[in-house]
C-alpha cells in the first residue's frame, strides 16, 4: 500500500537549486518503496472534464518565462502507463466521473519539476492528470476518491500545487528567510484541519481559513486544489501528516503532505 501526498512545486527555479527543501524531496524519493506508477494531479493543468495523460513517453513543457537558459534544457522523458490508465478508466466509469483521454501533452512544470527530484532517473510510469479549479472540493475529493484503490497496487497518487500560492505578493527579490505571518497563519490553519481530517471546515475553507484571499487568490486557487485529490486517495484511512514545510520569497510554501502510510 503506497501513501498519497500533496507536494508543492514552488516556483520553477527549484529545480536549479540545491536548498532544504530540494534535499528533502530526494530523501523522499530514496526512502519511499519504488512505485509501480505514478498518478499526478498538477495545477498546471486545468481543464473542465477531467484529463488523463495516456501518452507513450512524455514531452517536458516549459510553461513558464524569463528565467535562466539552463531551466530550458532538462528533461523528464518519463513513460506513461496504460496498465493504470486502464485502471483509471474503469474506475472513473464505475463511479460516474466523467473523463477524456489525452495523447499528446507532455509534462508541465507543475509535474517534472516535483517529479524529477523524488525520481531523477525517470524511470517510474507516470500518469498526467488535470484539476478542475470550478468543482467543489468534496467533488475534487471524490475523484481522488475513485482512484484510491490503485494504492493497494503500489501505484502512488501525487498532488501537485502550492498551499499558499500568490504571485501577486511573492517577493522574488526579497529573499531574506522572513516569512510573512499570514502565511504562517493560513498553514497553520490548514495543518490543524488537516491532521483532525476535519474534512467539513477543509471544504469549507474559502470562509473559515485565516488570510484565506492572501494564501488561496479568488484567481489562483488551482495551486491549493490538488490537495483535495490526494487527501481523497487516503479516504479509507484518514490519516493526514504534514512532513515538511518551508518557505521562499516571504510567503511561498514549500509544503508536503502524506496521506496514509
Amino acid at each position: 500500500m503506497m501513501p498519497s501526498y500533496f507536494v508543492a512545486h514552488g516556483a520553477p527555479l527549484l529545480a536549479l537549486e540545491d536548498n532544504q527543501y530540494t534535499s528533502y524531496l530526494k530523501e523522499l524519493g530514496e526512502a519511499l518503496p519504488k512505485p509501480k506508477a505514478i498518478v499526478l494531479f498538477s495545477a498546471h493543468w486545468e481543464s473542465g472534464v477531467q484529463q488523463v495523460g495516456d501518452v507513450e513517453e512524455y514531452r517536458t513543457i516549459y510553461d513558464f518565462g524569463g528565467f535562466s537558459e539552463a531551466l530550458y534544457q532538462i528533461e523528464y522523458p518519463a513513460k506513461g502507463s496504460p496498465d493504470v490508465v486502464k485502471k483509471i478508466k474503469e474506475a472513473f466509469a464505475q463511479q460516474e466521473i466523467p473523463y477524456e483521454v489525452d495523447k499528446t501533452r507532455g509534462l508541465d512544470h507543475g509535474a517534472w519539476v516535483v517529479l524529477r527530484m523524488i525520481y531523477p532517473a525517470a524511470d517510474v510510469p507516470v500518469v498526467s492528470m488535470s484539476v478542475n479549479p470550478h468543482l467543489t472540493p468534496q467533488q475534487q475529493y471524490e475523484i481522488g476518491k475513485a482512484l484510491a484503490p490503485l494504492r493497494k497496487e503500489d501505484v502512488l497518487i501525487i498532488g501537485s500545487g502550492g498551499t499558499v500560492h500568490n504571485l501577486g505578493v511573492v517577493k522574488l527579490h526579497q529573499d531574506n528567510g522572513q516569512t510573512d505571518a499570514w502565511a504562517v497563519e493560513f498553514d497553520d490553519w490548514l495543518e490543524e484541519q488537516m491532521t483532525k481530517w476535519n474534512i467539513e471546515s477543509l471544504y469549507n475553507y474559502k470562509k473559515e481559513a485565516p488570510a484565506v484571499d492572501l494564501a488561496v487568490p479568488p484567481y489562483g486557487n488551482e495551486h491549493f486544489i490538488p490537495i483535495f485529490y490526494a487527501m481523497g486517495a487516503a479516504d479509507e484511512e484518514r490519516s493526514a501528516k504534514l512532513t515538511h514545510r518551508s518557505y521562499r520569497y516571504g510567503n511561498l510554501s514549500h509544503s508536503v503532505w502524506q496521506f496514509g502510510k
